[in-house]
């Protein structure tokens, strides 16, 4: 075993720990004391997901990101994708995004967060959109047929204006837009 942690790049040991961490998240997110903790995204519910803690893993890193993006006359995450979305709606557009944000922002941010303190909170930021991304599954998908293309066609708006940038750039900026996205995640979360 220690030969092959020993001979294992740093990014296939961030593979191993993000599948591990999920699963604890998991667990943990259905034990006592939770329960009253849910977003409602339309016809979705996620119940057990802190989103204080969310916050504070962001502004742990917050800083050091912002820092990195040059880019400051261009928003991904603009009015257009997020302003005066219905309930129903909600749904399918969290569930664009954070697919989107696991497996093209964090995936590839990873090797970016060299300091413990910043791999950390980003592990609990990924862990938990991955735990979120995960519970969400509307109901009657046929039936919401009209709803889910508005949807689609939002979170294409913020898919183009990713990229359009260089892909490091479109990385930074997307993951310095965390606090615009758990604001707007804030107003689908009940206590």
């Amino acid at each position: 075993m220690y030969a092959f942690w020993a001979s294992s790049s740093r990014s296939t040991w961030g593979f191993l720990v993000v599948p591990c961490l999920s699963l604890i998240l998991l667990l943990r997110s259905q034990g006592p004391g939770v329960q009253g903790q849910e977003f409602r995204f339309g016809p979705c519910r996620v119940q057990g997901v802190a989103l204080r803690e969310l916050r504070e893993a962001f502004w742990t890193v917050k800083d050091t990101v912002q820092a990195k993006d040059n880019i400051t006359g261009v928003r991904l995450l603009r009015k257009e994708v997020l302003q005066d979305v219905s309930d129903a709606e909600s749904c399918y557009l969290i569930r664009a995004l954070l697919t989107f944000y696991l497996n093209t922002v964090f995936k590839n941010y990873l090797d970016e967060a060299a300091d413990v303190r910043i791999r950390r909170s980003f592990s609990t930021l990924a862990n938990n959109f991955f735990v979120i991304a995960s519970k969400l599954q509307p109901s009657q998908e046929n039936e919401m047929f009209s709803i889910s293309e508005s949807a689609r066609r939002r979170f294409l708006l913020f898919q183009r204006a990713f990229k359009q940038l260089d892909i490091q750039a479109a990385q930074t900026k997307a993951f310095g837009e965390v606090d615009i996205l758990l604001t707007w995640m804030e107003k689908f979360y009940e206590f």
